[in-house]
């Protein structure tokens, strides 16, 4: 039975994104939120590319997403393409993934990740937009998986949700029985 509050995580992979990474990061997001589905891979909306940088706008994406997001869903984009958004006086500002906070939808990218362990990578990406998504902010404990990433990639150095990180979470339903 359905937790009666519980949304359900849409995963919406984009074409260029092998359907095993989505598939992996689905069974992983479900280690902590039961409540996952996987939709058809589809193209990036036009108006989402960036021709000068050759990258998608985050926030173009996440917009197009939260359009097609139904009450009681939140929607995940997942890319393997280089995606970006305007932080501070840097238009074209590139990052690993982008989340409304509180919000329907969010986007993470595997472009910017070590290859020796991108799928590890790439569940943490995702699940810090995620939490974003939830309504949790940045966080100032450096192996949170909510820590501000700054401009660098400090995945290797996250092992999970700090303690008030994880207690906001469970408040919104989540399970952390196998993390």
């Amino acid at each position: 039975m359905k937790d009666q509050h519980a949304v359900t995580i849409l995963i919406q992979p984009f074409k260029d994104l092998k359907s095993e990474n989505a598939i992996g990061l689905a069974n992983e997001i479900k280690k902590v939120y039961p409540h996952v589905s996987i939709l058809e891979p589809i193209d990036f909306p036009k108006n989402t590319y960036y021709e000068p940088r050759k990258r998608y706008r985050a926030d173009s994406v996440i917009s197009y997403l939260s359009r097609n997001t139904k009450d009681g869903f939140v929607t995940i984009g997942l890319t393997s393409k280089d995606i970006s958004f305007t932080k501070g006086k840097i238009k074209d500002f590139g990052i690993m993934g982008l989340g409304l906070r509180p919000g329907n939808a969010c986007i993470a990218s595997s472009f910017r990740l070590n290859k020796n362990n991108s799928d590890e990578q790439f569940f943490k990406i995702a699940i810090h937009e995620l939490g974003h998504t939830q309504g949790l902010k940045h966080c100032p404990v450096k192996t949170c998986f909510m820590r501000d990433a700054e401009g660098k990639n400090p995945t290797n150095e996250e092992t999970d949700f700090c303690k008030k990180c994880k207690q906001f979470l469970i408040n919104k339903n989540w399970k952390f029985n196998s993390i």
